[in-house]
């Protein structure tokens, strides 16, 4: 069942790089604590993603800091390698954090699991946007097919 709004994220193992490596990380210690903007991606490297959605949120992480949120997260079922890598092709810093969700734990956990096996992509994540407030989503927007819509940056901007 999708997550809804007022219901508290899963703690669900995550992975990020760190300076020696991957490092496992909790999803209610690293999401559940002030106001956090996550949003979803079907994959790293993918045209939409690669292309807008990451570079959306981290052109606009000023103006959504400066409406209250403490950090700006992207998590996709890719390892934490391909998720690195991702962030310094896009140049994105320490603007977004990127979370490696390698085995589709957490994606299943708040039921935005898709099936892209006709597409060549296995089991990914719906693209989707979410704002936090201590780990309750207090705004989801579930795109319903292709394009950014609902989970864009600047749908996030306006739910604030």
């Amino acid at each position: 069942m999708t997550i809804a709004v007022g219901e508290q994220i899963p703690d669900v193992e995550l992975r990020t790089m760190g300076k020696g490596g991957p490092r496992r990380v909790r999803s209610a210690e690293v999401l559940g604590r002030g106001r956090v903007v996550l949003f979803g991606v079907p994959g790293a490297f993918t045209p939409t993603c690669t292309d807008l959605h990451l570079p959306g949120f981290a052109a606009r992480a000023e103006e959504l800091k400066a409406k209250g949120v403490d950090l700006i997260a992207c998590v996709a079922v890719n390892d934490p390698w391909v998720m690195d890598a991702w962030g310094s092709y896009r140049l994105i810093g320490d603007r977004v954090l990127l979370l490696a969700d390698g085995n589709g734990e957490f994606t299943r956990a708040v039921g935005l699991e898709e099936d892209l096996s006709s597409k060549g992509l296995g089991w990914r994540s719906q693209r989707y946007a979410a704002v936090l407030e201590e780990g309750r989503v207090t705004y989801l927007g579930i795109e319903p097919g292709p394009g950014l819509t609902l989970s864009s940056a600047e749908a996030v901007l306006a739910a604030l």
